[in-house]
């Protein structure tokens, strides 16, 4: 019985179970859930207290001391404000100071135990929205407990260390004490650290209690970024950044809007002492350490975090750039004036590392502006042109640096003409010669043709992100802006097989704790190795032969670019040069802080270049650029478009070696230097009565061609007689008994060294005794015929007797005419008209003279308008009533030889 009572109270549990709301399911596994994660967190949270650092009061009161290191590994600063720091106590800070300090960093530090919750609960939103470490809620106390123990990640793990020594250091230090360690402890830029050293350093002020209210808003603004807010360098930015402390201080009523109205008349320069602390050394290239270890490291410092950090600095290259951006006198470059500025960068080509930085002439100052890396830079000018035009355009369609480009007009942009440098235009031009000589319009064309979707990534991919897509992109005109730093590690690329790299100057930091970082810049493709030889190449003319001269080192492979920014009215405004070996590239800028003109010279950035690259490569051996074997070099005759290869006979001055993607190289032969056609039916006839030889002959060809005469007396050697453009000369002054070879060559009027074969004809001089009267031969071979193309009658004849002249009788025209050749031409002929011309030697000399021979005549039709071009240009023979003579073969075989012509 009692068993069959608990199975029915068992069967009713298992019901009732059955009956549980699945809500209830879900909402029981939720607070587990929860609870685990609770218990999670709590458990993670109380591992990170634990193991967070105890406090320890000798690092509260001064920042720790950082080391910097060069690329050999010996330290080369101690970043501990040295003599630049004056402690003060919190009984010696002015309220001003003060209520200008907490209304920016924590309006409620005189009120919270450490933290801040209402601070905390809005970071938690902003980092919802923008993720992790987007927002901050560090109070001042926070602050002074991150930067005396901590490390400056934002890793969860410290901010929960963070939070926890805060109330820590509450319970153990008075505000007063807290607030009298902060201010001691933060780094004012120029060199100072403590507010005290900092008021000096700026307004020239020893006690505190004499600071007005800008200066107090303006010491209490510098801390977030006191390179940027350096009042000695950045008035303009302080103002901005002492007007939102103001701001704060009246949100938090610390001071009325009056008084924060009156504050912002105040001129930011006139506050400034007029002595400036001097400059740390090499501090142009601790500005880039600083912003790589912010950057890197979450925002660390170098000058309060006690930090070990390894550089890529070369000490003797940084001091001899030092030196030429002085006015020294050893100085080989003669500046124009003070006022004239400079920025420089030397980086190892294989690695990109920084080995050098001028920050401006006579020293940046502690945190001056730095023109090799502040800012966003300047217009780069035609500097980019490797980089946006001729690397697109030989990365995508794998131009050769052969490529024809037609530099005829100017390129118009809008209403806007833009012309090449020299205003002038240069036709058909090489991209090498286009860029050697960095003419505007061929760059401009190409990146029309390459296209955009090309140009923009492959800049990006060397570090130069376009700001628009605007033609001007071409030549550096738009608002795309680089820095020498930027530039460089672009031209870096292209000496480094295409490869590219960020620049970078530290490699290692090590931290007051023992914790390590290596820092090592990730190598991309960034082009093709045949682009980057290939400009590499080009750039090479530039400084051999082009705009680059003055940079060029004897001596050494240096490839670079120049490059020039102008104003409105046309004077430059910047002066660019990027150049590189295979040890080192580098970029300069020079021009005026205001984009005031420079006058005269534009080379100054060039000389830095020489004087600098000579110095750092005259130990150490620097090779020759390798050609890789995507690239092949090819001899081209100048000239041919598209690219052909020379011939035979094309002269080494027309023969220029270029480069090719393989694969792409012309196969085609040239034939504009063949060698020419040499002349036909070559003739020579000696006349017994002109004692002359009268040497014809015929050439068909339309090449540009003068005609050698040349002669051998009986087997001698052969003499040039004469040149002529004529086909026909008549040589005089002959021996008598003697056999002339004759030869004549056609010679190309463009090149000399163009000459056809020669072709011979010989003649003997045989003289006869003086004839008798009435003893003159009628002329022979009588020939006549119509050119339509002259609307002549041409006439030709032989003659072999005594010296005589020729009568020339033309009907209808009724005309006489002596002549003394054996020719004549009839010009002005009427169309539809048959001409009879009659030829009578007259003898000249002794019984002969005055005697007429006996003539011999030919007829020649001029065919009517219209008529067929057969028609006019047949010859005719000399007709006389069936003479012999009229059928010669002379006549004949002209007769033949112009058919077969027509036939052709």
């Amino acid at each position: 019985m009692a068993e069959n009572s608990q199975s029915r109270t068992a069967r009713r549990k298992q019901r009732k179970a059955k009956k549980k709301p699945i809500w209830k399911k879900i909402l029981l596994s939720v607070l587990i859930f929860v609870l685990a994660i609770g218990i999670g967190v709590a458990t993670l949270f109380t591992y990170y207290i634990v193991t967070a650092p105890e406090i320890d009061a000798s690092k509260l009161s001064d920042p720790l001391s950082s080391s910097v290191l060069d690329k050999d590994g010996e330290v080369i600063a101690k970043l501990d404000g040295g003599e630049k720091r004056t402690k003060i106590e919190y009984d010696d800070l002015p309220q001003v100071l003060i209520d200008a300090v907490t209304a920016t960093e924590d309006a409620r530090f005189f009120e919270h135990a450490g933290i801040d919750l209402r601070r905390i609960g809005g970071a938690v939103i902003g980092n919802l929205r923008n993720g992790f470490g987007s927002e901050g809620a560090s109070t001042i106390t926070q602050q002074v407990v991150e930067k005396s123990f901590l490390t400056p990640d934002k890793k969860i793990s410290i901010k929960v260390q963070e939070q926890w020594l805060a109330l820590k250091l509450e319970r153990e230090y008075s505000k007063e004490e807290i607030m009298e360690m902060y201010l001691n402890k933060i780094f004012y830029g120029s060199g100072a650290y403590g507010v005290a050293q900092a008021a000096e350093t700026y307004f020239g002020k020893t006690d505190l209690n004499e600071l007005t209210l800008p200066e107090a808003a303006i010491l209490a603004g510098l801390p977030q970024r006191p390179t940027a807010y350096n009042p000695f360098e950045n008035p303009d930015l302080t103002k901005t950044r002492m007007e939102t402390v103001l701001k704060l201080m009246v949100r938090h009523d610390k001071i009325s809007q009056e008084e924060a109205d009156e504050a912002l008349e105040v001129d930011v320069t006139s506050l400034l002492r007029e002595d400036r602390p001097d400059s740390t050394p090499y501090e142009a290239f601790l500005q880039q350490v600083r912003k790589e270890v912010r950057e890197k490291l979450d925002g660390a410092d170098i000058y309060t975090d006690g930090l070990e950090i390894h550089t890529t600095i070369d000490t003797d290259i940084q001091e001899y750039v030092e030196f030429l951006l002085t006015d020294s006198e050893e100085n080989p470059i003669k500046y124009p004036d003070d006022a004239f500025q400079a920025g420089l960068v030397v980086l190892d080509t294989k690695t990109g590392a920084i080995r050098a930085i001028g920050g401006s002439r006579n020293g940046t100052g502690n945190d001056g502006w730095n023109y090799a890396i502040d800012g966003d830079g300047r217009q780069p000018g035609s500097t980019i042109k490797p980089v946006v035009v001729y690397g697109p355009a030989i990365e995508n369609n794998k131009l050769s640096t052969y490529h024809q480009i037609n530099d005829d007009k100017p390129y118009e942009i809008g209403d806007h003409s833009v012309y090449n440098f020299d205003g002038t235009f240069h036709g058909w031009v090489s991209m090498r010669t286009a860029l050697a000589y960095s003419y505007n319009i061929p760059a401009l064309k190409t990146l029309e043709e390459t296209g955009f979707d090309a140009a923009a990534p492959f800049s990006e991919g060397l570090g130069i992100p376009l700001e628009t897509r605007q033609i001007g992109e071409a030549i550096g005109g738009t608002s795309t802006q680089v820095t020498p730093l930027q530039l460089a590690g672009a031209y870096r690329a292209f000496g480094n097989e295409g490869i590219y790299s960020d620049p970078y100057a530290i490699t290692k930091v090590v931290f007051a704790d023992g914790e390590t970082r290596e820092f090592k810049s990730e190598p991309e493709v960034a082009m093709s190795d045949f682009t980057a030889f290939m400009i590499t190449d080009m750039l090479k003319s530039v400084v051999s032969n082009g705009s680059g001269t003055t940079a060029n080192v004897p001596g050494l492979h240096v490839a670079g670019k120049t490059g020039t920014t102008n104003r409105e009215d046309g004077k430059a405004k910047d002066s660019w040069f990027s150049g590189y070996t295979t040890n080192y590239t580098m970029t300069i800028w020079t021009g005026y802080p205001d984009n005031s003109a420079i006058e005269g010279s534009k080379t100054y950035a060039q000389q830095l270049f020489k004087h600098t690259m000579t110095e750092i490569s005259k130990d150490i051996e620097t090779p020759d650029f390798e050609r890789p074997d995507s690239v092949v070099e090819v001899a081209i005759e100048k000239g041919s478009n598209p690219a052909k290869l020379p011939s035979d006979y094309t002269p080494s001055s027309q023969i220029v070696k270029e480069l090719f993607v393989k694969g792409t190289e012309p196969k085609s032969t040239s034939e504009k230097y063949d060698q020419l056609d040499p002349v036909k039916d070559l003739k020579a006839t000696y006349s017994t009565g002109n004692d002359s030889i009268m040497v014809e002959w015929k050439y068909d060809s339309d090449e540009d061609v003068s005609f050698e005469i040349s002669a051998s007396i009986d087997g001698g050697q052969m003499q040039t007689l004469s040149t002529t453009e004529e086909k026909a000369i008549e040589i005089s002054e002959l021996a008598e008994g003697t056999e002339y070879e004759i030869q004549v060559v056609a010679v190309s009027n463009d090149d000399d060294s163009n000459r056809s074969e020669a072709r011979t004809t010989k003649v003997t001089v045989e003289r006869e005794d003086e004839p008798d009267e009435g003893n003159i031969p009628s002329v022979d071979g009588l020939d006549a015929y119509y050119d339509a193309d002259k609307n002549i009658i041409d006439v030709s004849w032989g003659y072999n007797g005594p010296p005589v002249s020729f009568e020339v009788f033309v009907e209808p025209n009724n005309q006489t005419q002596t002549v003394e050749r054996n020719g004549i031409e009839i010009s002005g002929v009427q169309a539809g008209t048959t001409y009879t011309i009659t030829i009578t030697p007259i003898g000249k000399n002794g019984a002969n003279e005055n005697v007429p021979g006996e003539s011999r005549r030919v007829t020649v039709e001029v065919p009517a308008a219209g008529a067929p071009d057969d028609e006019e240009d047949e010859p005719v023979d000399g007709d006389n009533g069936g003479n012999e003579d009229d059928g010669d073969n002379g006549g004949n075989e002209d007769d033949d030889e112009h058919n077969d012509e027509e036939d052709s």
